[in-house]
């Protein structure tokens, strides 16, 4: 078996309030392989984001260790951190957060050219993910101009413009309707194998969640094995 992309070794995380003490992670383990999809399911509040913020080295955990591919980051420094979040990671939102001055082509060279990719091959780069996204024909158009799949289908092309090992995506299609969602979510998925890159997709649709290799759950703190309900 190859080396996992992003692996999550006991991670703990505390929050503390004036109210209360609440513990979201008990020592969550995760493993991410190449090309795998995994879908990451449970209700508000029970640690969906905090395990996102923690694997996608944004929020530092109590405790645990964080790998991606194969390097230990808990004692880099945060400029480290941010030079391999920059280089390995990528990230999906529930919301686009597309440039609006900018269009498509534009929204996934600029990460790119501060990547210190030329603007040749960053062009190049954009123009491949927007044919493999379907969206070669509306390279020239800004996010106003786009409807709300389209858009999302263009904030998953910049996350993957750097070629990232791993995207990390938060509740990704929980802004569209039903239809659109789909047609996003296959979008994304043949995007991902097809660069090579494994992604952990939070998300609290189950139909979406079943079409993933596989899926986890939060118990208590842990992550296990989701059963769906019949």
């Amino acid at each position: 078996m190859s080396e996992p992309v992003l692996e999550l070794r006991g991670i703990h995380r505390t929050y503390v309030t004036e109210a209360d003490t609440l513990d979201v992670l008990k020592g969550a383990c995760l493993t991410l392989q190449p090309g795998e999809i995994v879908g990451l399911v449970g209700p508000s509040g029970s640690g969906k984001s905090s395990l996102l913020h923690a694997a996608g080295l944004l929020e530092r955990p109590d405790a645990g260790e964080v790998l991606v591919g194969g390097a230990a980051t808990s004692g880099l420094s945060d400029r480290q951190r941010t030079a391999i979040r920059r280089r390995d990671i990528g990230f999906v939102y529930q919301f686009h957060h597309l440039l609006p001055e900018f269009d498509a082509r534009e929204n996934i060279v600029l990460p790119q050219l501060i990547g210190g990719v030329s603007r040749s091959r960053a062009v190049k780069r954009a123009n491949e993910l927007l044919a493999m996204l379907g969206l070669a024909e509306r390279a020239t158009h800004q996010p106003s101009q786009l409807s709300g799949g389209e858009q999302q289908r263009v904030a998953i092309g910049r996350a993957l413009a750097n070629a990232p090992r791993v995207l990390l995506a938060d509740e990704p299609t929980g802004n569209l309707d039903p239809g659109t969602s789909a047609t996003v979510f296959e979008a994304f998925r043949e995007t991902v194998r097809g660069a090579g890159a494994a992604a952990l997709v939070a998300t609290h649709n189950h139909d979406l969640a079943s079409r993933m290799d596989r899926v986890v759950t939060f118990e208590d703190g842990h992550l296990t094995p989701y059963i769906p309900e019949h």
